[in-house]
């Protein structure tokens, strides 16, 4: 009986890992649609990810499958585009058909946002996914009388809510556009005077809805106390360069959660704490073999991007390239490929390294 149970025990663990893993995935396939979503539209991308996860069985329903429908949405009389049938409330119910997974994201956002029956969601703050949630099974979103508990509950599991802080992050500070889409475009049509880079036109107008404002208000206000904290509780000696400050916990670099650990920490603890192999941490960081932490360092807990968030990096005093790669969330390998660089190659204060393929890269460092 206890082989039985042990059995069983297993093969839910087994089971539970494999769900796990499945929603990651999703999550790194669509966050930066979700992400867009939101500014664009003001619905917050936790939401988003959420109700693709549970509408979509993480992607491997047959409704996307079949028509690149991650929300479920039905028909409804003003639908002209292609259709598909399935059965869901009633046999043989009309849903719509999307060419790439991206339609069905901005379809899901233009479908809340021009609803009168939605528009009191759009009232509330951003960072608010329990109102939203509730507000959606309120507002008729779903007939499931738990949607708005699950929904919260892949929130709260997969920490969806940062991905709703960095659209706001983005609002506030949006990243560079770039308008030309090679560097050899960009010698033959433009010339832009040195240290000016061109912004996409159509991103310059879209204003922040009101909640979304005092989200960023409110988030500015935080950062104002911690900083003045910073200032007044800190002493730095005369000569010597200030070390970052990180926050305690998970945060994201370039979309991809991230540690700051001290030195003399056990891997290996951090590796269980984050339900992850030693192996896999090691790797995810480029590090040597190693059982304790030789010296304070960013450590990221799933693989970094391929490319960076912005085009270059200017290597400050003291920085390698390891150090690069872990400051912009690349992976090594990436980073020297870009640069024509072995991984172990040393760099120099002012060295500007690109964070995308050479040949397209939208803008040029400075000179």
């Amino acid at each position: 009986m206890k082989k039985l149970i042990l059995f069983f025990s297993l093969l839910t663990a087994v089971a539970v890992q494999a769900q796990k893993e499945k929603g990651e995935a999703y999550i790194n396939t669509y966050k930066e649609i979700a992400i867009a979503e939101m500014i664009r539209s003001g619905v917050p991308a936790s939401i988003t990810l959420a109700q693709g996860i549970l509408e979509s069985q993480y992607g491997e329903s047959e409704l996307v499958k079949s028509s690149n429908n991650h929300f479920g949405i039905k028909c409804k009389t003003e639908w002209t585009g292609p259709k598909v049938y399935h059965d869901d409330d009633e046999k043989g119910e009309c849903f719509r058909v999307y060419a790439t997974p991206e339609e069905s994201f901005r379809d899901h956002s233009d479908f809340l946002k021009t609803r009168p029956h939605y528009a009191f969601l759009f009232k509330l703050d951003p960072t608010d996914y329990d109102g939203w949630a509730k507000g959606l099974k309120k507002a008729g979103y779903a007939t499931l009388p738990t949607y708005p508990q699950r929904l919260m509950k892949i929130i709260n599991d997969y920490n969806l809510q940062q991905y709703s802080l960095e659209a706001l992050a983005r609002i506030k500070n949006p990243p560079l556009t770039p308008v030309i889409e090679s560097t050899a475009a960009l010698v033959k049509e433009t010339a832009l005077e040195p240290n000016k880079i061109a912004l996409d036109a159509k991103d310059t107008t879209a204003q922040p809805s009101e909640p979304i404002a005092k989200a960023i208000e409110t988030e500015t206000a935080k950062q104002a106390v911690l900083t003045d904290s910073l200032v007044k509780n800190t002493a730095i000696e005369p000569g010597t360069v200030a070390k970052k400050t990180y926050p305690a916990g998970v945060f994201t670099i370039n979309h991809t959660k991230v540690i700051y650990a001290n030195e003399g920490i056990s891997l290996l603890s951090l590796a269980n704490q984050y339900d992850i192999s030693l192996s896999k941490l090691i790797e995810f960081n480029d590090l040597p073999e190693m059982d304790i932490l030789d010296t304070d360092r960013l450590l990221f807990i799933e693989k970094k991007m391929k490319k960076g968030a912005g085009d270059f990096h200017i290597v400050t005093t003291g920085e390698t390239l390891h150090d690069v790669s872990q400051v912009e969330g690349v992976r090594l390998e990436s980073l020297a490929e870009y640069n024509r660089l072995s991984k172990n190659a040393t760099v120099k204060p002012g060295d500007k390294l690109f964070l995308h393929p050479i040949a397209t890269a939208s803008v040029k460092a400075p000179k």
